[in-house]
């Protein structure tokens, strides 16, 4: 079974495993587009397809130095993340495309993308 750990939490870590982040999915697509289980059945692939591109493109560009072209991907996958009510994950993609957008941060950009998309590839 396939665990990640979410955000950075040294004493008490919280893990999400791959059922655990569908459950949050479909509960999300559920309440918040008011589908029926029926429906999240027919659209929850499609979804999960947008993610996985979003995901492929932020890892073809990680190891380059187009900072504009990382800051839309990681603002494209923050907002397919929302779609699907992974807020914290989101976050972690929010952190990406800011740092981006300055040029002169030191913080360590591919090692940060690395790790988001880990916790990504969880849901798959």
């Amino acid at each position: 079974m396939e665990r990640v750990i979410i955000g950075n939490r040294t004493d008490t870590e919280t893990f999400m495993e791959k059922n655990e982040y569908r459950e949050i999915i479909r509960a999300h697509l559920k309440e918040a587009y008011s589908l029926t289980d029926e429906k999240v059945d027919e659209v929850l692939p499609r979804f999960l397809t947008m993610l996985a591109e979003h995901l492929a493109k932020l890892k073809e560009i990680a190891s380059r130095r187009d900072l504009t072209t990382l800051c839309r991907t990681g603002h494209s996958l923050k907002g397919a993340l929302l779609n699907l009510g992974l807020e914290e994950l989101a976050a972690e993609a929010y952190k990406i495309e800011n740092l981006c957008k300055n040029e002169q941060e030191t913080i360590d950009r591919l090692r940060m993308v690395q790790e988001l998309i880990a916790k990504v590839q969880v849901i798959f």
